[in-house]
Formats: structure tokens, sequence, C-alpha cells
């Protein structure tokens, strides 16, 4: 636990060159980060769906071979004869698609599909960017309550001894001992606790950078937040129901579940390709040994009946773009929810630091008003814990609606579809160097 509070003070008081700082953070959680390591994996993957759906349109070229043994037996009235020979051949055909309307539905898929990979690769970005912005203030909120807790220890300590040597020479009663003993008591226990909460965080922050993080540089003092810009929430929320990555995945997953509609009832449709071959086979005969052959032409399929298969396969695609239409509709209605709920939150954020920034000031004046009246004798010990109390509570509170108020910020952005690494460097300047 010292070491734990070690670290806190260390994070609270060290220099530029000893602290990390939120964008230093960003660009290890760039290059460590298990869920944004998948999430480019698959982004490479889905790169791939464009070229497998150009290949139905281009050309398909094989090789055939074939080798075989026979042992014949002819019958003539001239008498019987045997014959025992190899034959084998091989050829390359080339097929050509004219006309395959699903093929090319498929190719149109494929672009479609690649553009949804670059989609949730930016949905991912902006999830990494929100995953470190809090757990980075995660630690950050845990250091400031452990050390209003260590502070509202070490004052109930004092404020215990002076009851204690109060009680001795007569000045107070006992009871006055018991309450600061129980502040004290409850004050070490809570600083028990934030030591917890702290490591909990910093461990979080670790699986996200993929090592325990250094020191970390803390918000300047009497920082200003900044109101969010345009000051309008429907500007806001129509920017979230169109730019929202969400949204945008959606609208592609509902083009790409339109196509399967039409991909499956080209089912129905005949198909035309160029087909050209050459072939050469070998079969040793009294006339002949060797034949080659090449043909060129047009080959024409009409399906007919499949079993009810391709019916039923563009119903069940039909029912997909229905479901496409439902989730996108969902996403708008979600983007525009967490926009509103994000200016909310900082709009409200703003006011209650301000609130709670003239609350630490006037806990403060009341902390010290209740100590010079209880050495004067106005005020009991209790109202000196409760003062002392009540600022250590002020100050946490303050600390986590700061914190709060900037993640707002950055989901307000994310919902907008607009969150990138230039607002973790805004972010950052705010921190102290």
């Amino acid at each position: 636990m010292k070491r734990i509070l070690a670290i806190c003070i260390a994070g609270l008081f060290s220099g530029a060159t000893l602290a990390a700082d939120l964008m230093e953070v960003y660009q290890d959680a760039l290059a460590n980060d298990a869920k944004f390591s998948a999430a480019r994996a698959q982004f490479e993957a889905g790169q791939e769906k464009v070229v497998q759906g150009r290949a139905g349109l281009l050309p398909q070229i094989g090789l055939a071979a074939d080798t075989s043994w026979n042992d014949s037996e002819i019958r003539a009235l001239s008498g019987t004869q045997d014959r025992s020979y190899n034959s084998n051949g091989y050829g390359v055909q080339l097929t050509q698609p004219l006309f395959r309307w699903q093929n090319w539905v498929q190719f149109k898929q494929g672009e479609l599909q690649t553009a949804l990979s670059e989609t949730q690769f930016g949905l991912a970005r902006q999830d990494l960017v929100l995953r470190v912005a809090e757990a980075y203030f995660d630690v950050l909120n845990a250091q400031d309550a452990l050390a209003a807790v260590s502070q509202l220890r070490t004052a109930a300590g004092e404020q215990l001894e002076l009851a204690k040597t109060s009680f001795e020479v007569g000045t107070v009663t006992i009871t006055d001992v018991h309450e600061a003993q129980s502040r004290f008591d409850l004050a070490s226990a809570q600083e028990i606790a934030a030591q917890n909460q702290l490591e909990v965080a910093r461990q979080s922050l670790a699986q996200i950078i993929g090592k325990q993080p250094e020191p970390l540089a803390g918000l300047r003092e009497g920082v200003a937040l900044q109101r969010p810009q345009p000051e309008n929430i429907a500007d806001w929320v129509a920017a979230a129901e169109s730019g929202s990555f969400g949204v945008q995945a959606q609208q592609l997953a509902r083009e790409i579940a339109a196509r399967e509609v039409e991909r499956a009832r080209a089912g129905h449709l005949p198909t035309v390709d160029i087909v050209a071959s050459h072939g050469v086979n070998n079969r040793p005969q009294p006339s002949t040994d060797r034949a080659e052959a090449t043909a060129i032409g047009l080959q024409l399929n009409v399906p007919l009946y499949a079993g009810g298969r391709v019916s039923s396969v563009s119903r069940e695609a039909a029912a997909l773009r229905m479901k496409a239409d439902a989730d996108l509709e969902d996403a708008r209605r979600s983007a525009a929810l967490a926009a509103r709920q994000s200016w909310l939150g900082v709009t409200s954020g703003m006011a209650q630091v301000k609130a709670l920034e003239a609350a630490r000031v006037s806990s403060t004046s009341a902390l010290e008003a209740n100590k010079l009246g209880y050495e004067v004798g106005v005020r009991i010990n209790i109202d000196v814990l409760n003062a002392q109390t009540q600022l250590a509570d002020t100050l946490q509170q303050l600390s986590r609606a700061r914190y709060d108020t900037l993640l707002a910020q950055l989901r307000l952005k994310a919902a907008a579809g607009t969150l990138g690494e230039e607002d973790v460097q805004a972010v950052n300047a705010l921190l102290a160097r």
C-alpha cells in the first residue's frame, strides 16, 4: 500500500520529464491494445472483399490432365485380339463470364463490404480514444480521491490527538475522543479502499497499453473547460444521425442486404459465358495415336428448377433487408440519444464544476472557521470533523466532475463521428507540463 501511495504522490507532483501524458498513453495503446489490434486485422481482412468480388468478373482458367491403363479384347470373324495400352490427355480451358448478374452484384457487395470494414475500423479507433481517456482519467480520479482521504486521515489524526490532550486536561468529554477516534478509523478505511481503487484503475489502464503505466500528468490547476462548438444541441443531434460511424456502418450493411436480395433473385436468370479450350489425347490405336483439338464458343445455361431453393433464399434475403432497415433506424436513434446525453453531460458538467469550485472555497473557509471556533470554545470536536469530511467530499466530487465533463466532450465528438487524434491533443494541452 505504501508503494501505491508513493506512485500516487509521484503522479501528482512529478515533473514533466517523469510523467506520461494522455498523448503518450494513446500512442502506447495504438501499438499494444489487443482490441484495437483485432480491429486492425479485421480491417485488413475486409480489404480483400473487393478483390474477391472482382474475381467473379474475370476469366477463370483451369488445367486438367488424365491417364488410364486400358486392357481390351476384340472379337471378330478372323479371331480374338487382345490389346493393352495406356491412354492419356491434357487440356486447358478458359471461361469468361459475359452475363452472370449475380457475379456483378457480388462485386458491388465486395466494394461495400470493404467500405464497411473501413467504417468499422474508424469506429474502433474512436472507441480506443474513449477507452484510453476513460482509463487515464480513472487513474487521475483515483489519485485525487486517495490524496483527499489521506489528507482527511491526517487531519482526523491531528484532531484525535488534540481531543485526547484536551480530555486529559478536562476541557472535553470522552465522547469527543470517541467521535474523533471514529472519524480517524473511518478515514483509515476509506484510505485503504482508495488505494485499492487506484491499483484497479492502474491495472485497467495497463490492460489497454500493454504495460504498467508510468506516473501520469494531471490537469493543470484552474484549467478552464470550453463549451462545445456549435453551441446548439440540434446541430449535434443532426450531425450524429448522419455522421456517426455506427450509422454509417448500418447504412452500408443495409445496402449490402439490399444487394443480397438482388443477388438471390439472379439465381432465376440465365448465364452466358465465353468458353475456350485446347486439349490433347494420346490413345494408341491402329489408325491414330494422338488427337489435338481447340474450341471456342458461347455457353448458355438456363436454370429451370432448383427444388425451390432460389425462391427460399430470395425470401430470406428480403427479410434480412427489412432487419437492416430496422437496425439502421435504431442506429440513428441511438446516435441522436448519445449526442443529447453527451451534450447535457458537457453543459451540466461545466455548471457542476463551477458550483463545486465555489463549494471548495466555502468548505475550506468553513473548516478554518470551525478550527478557530474549536480553539476558542464556540465549536465542538464533531463540528471540525464534519467540516473536514465535507471538504474531502467536495474535492473528490470536483475532480470527478472535471474528468466526467472532459469525457462527455469526447463522447459528443464520437457521437457525431468527428472524434480523432486532434481531440486527444486538445485534451492533452490541458495537462500539467
